[in-house]
């Protein structure tokens, strides 16, 4: 599996459609999906999902000009959501190519029926890339795993060990998998994710390679805040771990915002959850005070990239973020 600041031929996305992902507030969240799309396709070509052919029209002329200079393609394929990270296929590099990975997905452990759309999206996805398409027959989500593209995955117990996931699956076959399929030696195990979080812990949210021997690490300084636990477990397991190639990971840490909230409820708010594009990078933003300096974080671990923050206050009350929405497909 490439890192995802390798070269990417497209990102591909689903537009925002299910009412029961953002009761209320669909409306602000298609608002800020569309500033999304504009700004990535700024950088690469956007594969945006939409519904039906009615759909279709609707965003072809919302979106204008990006969809007729074809920096947008729009491909329809009915999904129940639209969190393209988990439901999409994630993309390996092969002998004979890109092979597309069409991992089982059955709503993070069974949580939000029906799925069946949405395990079917990854091979629709792959034979429009005209990619081949391998089914592994494990439930398996890609805000789950984050690779370095050198033989080291970061992936955290509560998610890849689930027994609504895959019951009775060990540690061992995991990291056996994960060598078969991703090219991956050394897999560093962290533990409980943040407040909120549906996933049960996905790493996307918490700890991110920016570069081979180099993570940042979400952190919450305020003992009395429910992530700084967890936080500060993450943040020792990585700085006692060895990747793939012997080195000691440098354990950037990275700001979490402010508590964002819908009503009384903990929102999985998270700068960790940004995406790395061709020349960019884009990360959540909430309209809190450590949105400028969580970007300043980031900025000198990407050189060479536009570091870009996308309003996610109303996007992260479907309880995602900008990762969550995006799918590299690389180039070949």
């Amino acid at each position: 599996m490439p890192a995802e600041w390798e070269p990417h031929a497209a990102t591909w996305l689903a537009w925002p459609h299910a009412v029961t992902t953002w009761p209320g507030c669909l409306e602000a969240a298609e608002h800020e999906f569309e500033v999304l799309v504009r700004t990535l396709a700024r950088f690469e070509r956007v594969e945006l999902v939409v519904q039906n052919a009615a759909h279709h029209a609707a965003i072809a002329a919302r979106l204008g000009a990006l969809v007729r200079d074809g920096a947008v393609r729009l491909q329809v394929i009915r999904t129940d959501d639209v969190w393209m990270r988990d439901i999409g296929p994630t993309f390996a590099r092969g002998a004979a190519g890109l092979v597309a990975l069409d991992w089982t997905f059955n709503a993070w452990g069974g949580k939000y029926p029906p799925w069946d759309l949405d395990d079917a999206v990854a091979a629709q996805v792959a034979a429009l890339a005209g990619v081949a398409c391998e089914r592994p027959g494990i439930v398996l989500e890609g805000g789950a795993i984050e690779v370095d593209g050198e033989g080291t995955l970061l992936a955290t117990e509560p998610t890849l060990l689930d027994p609504k996931r895959n019951p009775g699956i060990e540690k061992s076959a995991i990291e056996a998998l994960a060598l078969e399929l991703l090219g991956v030696r050394v897999t560093i195990w962290l533990g409980d994710g943040i407040e909120g979080d549906d996933t049960d812990g996905h790493i996307d949210d918490i700890a991110r390679f920016t570069s081979p021997g180099r993570v940042v690490c979400a952190r919450e300084p305020d003992p009395r805040d429910p992530n700084h636990a967890p936080l500060e477990d993450c943040a020792a397991r990585l700085r006692a771990a060895r990747d793939a190639a012997g080195r000691a990971l440098e354990v950037i840490d990275l700001p979490m915002p402010p508590p964002v909230l819908l009503g009384e409820d903990r929102l999985p708010a998270s700068y960790a959850n940004f995406y790395v594009a061709n020349s960019a990078v884009l990360v959540p933003v909430f309209g809190g005070a450590t949105d400028e300096r969580a970007l300043g974080v980031l900025r000198p671990l990407f050189p060479g990239r536009e570091v870009v923050g996308v309003p996610s206050r109303a996007l992260v009350r479907g309880l995602g973020a900008v990762h969550c929405l995006t799918q590299q497909q690389p180039l070949t």
